[in-house]
């Protein structure tokens, strides 16, 4: 599962871009609990989301001529330009190139060979969020796409991502683990895009999911606070009870309340 013990591949952080910081704010506080810090003056108004002082994700206002009001999960790469690089070999490309960003560590924003835009973050002082699993923060991603094959075979090359499929109520879950790391590692799933209405009308996408301690208590919140709910609360035999919101401002995310491990049978 995902922890901070970053590994190359795995995300290690992740940012809201809003057209509105102070609502954002707002928002993420009555939800999660999150405080607000700024980076400072010359961070161009980025600041941190923090959970008891943990940095839980980033976040900065933006206007519309940087896309739509969207999460951004980030995977840990040991070289920012040779990623960038390999993205483009396969077929992706590369929207905000490789950057130095104050010594912290090194960034740039790529997309898939469906469009889907994630970034990359070479580590300096910075290692990445100080907390993930735990209620109010990261604890796994999917990525919504139109072909699971293609998908697969672009992140391997880039990111050395592996995959697996992990028997489903109704089919199959493709799992993601960073290379190597085996199924305890595992940090998300691929999701054919056709298999839910909702969201193949807005097209491929990385949706990054929080860990909450009860999932309706959070989805009755985020309506009285201005999100929407893309899928009402639902339970998922093994895996927990999980609902897709979208803040005031359009940007989607999900919330699970994970299921108690299941014991070891052997």
């Amino acid at each position: 599962m995902l922890t901070t013990r970053f590994v190359n591949g795995a995300p290690n952080w992740l940012d809201v871009g809003t057209p509105d910081i102070g609502g954002a704010i707002s928002f993420y506080r009555g939800l999660f609990g999150w405080q607000f810090q700024s980076a400072g003056p010359e961070s161009g108004g980025y600041g941190f989301f923090q959970l008891a002082g943990k940095t839980s994700a980033g976040g900065m206002q933006t206007t519309s001529a940087q896309g739509p009001p969207s999460w951004t999960v980030y995977f840990r790469s040991p070289d920012a330009e040779a990623t960038a690089k390999k993205a483009e070999q396969a077929g992706g490309s590369v929207l905000v190139r490789p950057m130095d960003v104050m010594g912290e560590g090194h960034m740039a924003i790529l997309a898939d060979t469906a469009g889907v835009p994630f970034g990359i973050w070479q580590p300096g002082r910075t290692k990445g969020i100080d907390v993930a699993g735990e209620p109010g923060s990261l604890c796994w991603i999917e990525l919504f796409t139109p072909d699971i094959a293609r998908a697969a075979a672009f992140y391997h090359q880039v990111l050395g991502w592996e995959t697996e499929g992990v028997p489903f109520p109704g089919g199959t879950y493709t799992c993601i683990n960073p290379e190597g790391g085996g199924s305890e590692t595992m940090f998300g799933g691929l999701v054919p895009l056709a298999d839910d209405p909702t969201e193949s009308e807005s097209g491929a996408y990385l949706m990054p999911y929080f860990e909450v301690t009860d999932t309706d208590t959070t989805v009755s919140a985020s309506q009285e606070l201005g999100g929407t709910v893309r899928m009402p609360a639902t339970d998922l035999e093994g895996v927990g009870r999980i609902a897709r919101l979208a803040d005031p401002y359009g940007a989607r995310f999900a919330v699970i309340k994970s299921a108690p491990p299941q014991p070891d049978q052997g």
